[in-house]
């Protein structure tokens, strides 16, 4: 289980020293809970046992190590995340913890439609900016509900 090994790695919730802060896109309805989250050195919400908002974590939060490119319909993977082999490894196996990982991304981006499109669009600009990305090779069934949404 790959996700096993975030709750003791925790390079996700921190910045290292020298690096400017990480600003966590949220979206309009996380932006009445939250306001903003910033991370300068350690996240605030990081417990020694992770996240302390589990499943109410900002989507941002969520879709980590993934950043998803909307223009060329594309993900990629934070190459900080020591999980990038596993994570590619396991979207080959039809009931992994990577594969329904994504099929959550991919739902939530795609369910956005467009109140969410400048959300996605800001999130991978940040991405870009701010991570070193590597591509990550999806199978084609995954990305149906996109897809399905440019022909509905």
């Amino acid at each position: 289980m790959p996700f096993d090994h975030c709750k003791e790695c925790k390079k996700c919730c921190h910045v290292e020293a020298g690096f400017p802060p990480l600003e966590i896109p949220l979206l309009p309805t996380e932006k009445k809970q939250w306001k903003r989250i910033e991370i300068k050195t350690s996240c605030r919400f990081l417990a020694d046992r992770g996240c302390e908002l589990g499943a109410s974590k900002p989507f941002a939060c969520v879709q980590y190590p993934l950043s998803f490119d909307p223009k060329a319909q594309r993900f990629f993977f934070d190459a900080d995340c020591p999980l990038y082999e596993r994570y590619q490894a396991q979207l080959k196996q039809p009931d992994s913890e990577a594969r329904a990982h994504l099929s959550q991304v991919v739902r939530h981006i795609a369910g956005l439609g467009r109140q969410g499109s400048q959300f996605v669009k800001r999130n991978f600009e940040l991405d870009v900016d701010y991570f070193d990305l590597l591509p990550l090779d999806v199978p084609a069934e995954l990305m149906q509900p996109f897809n399905k949404r440019s022909t509905d």
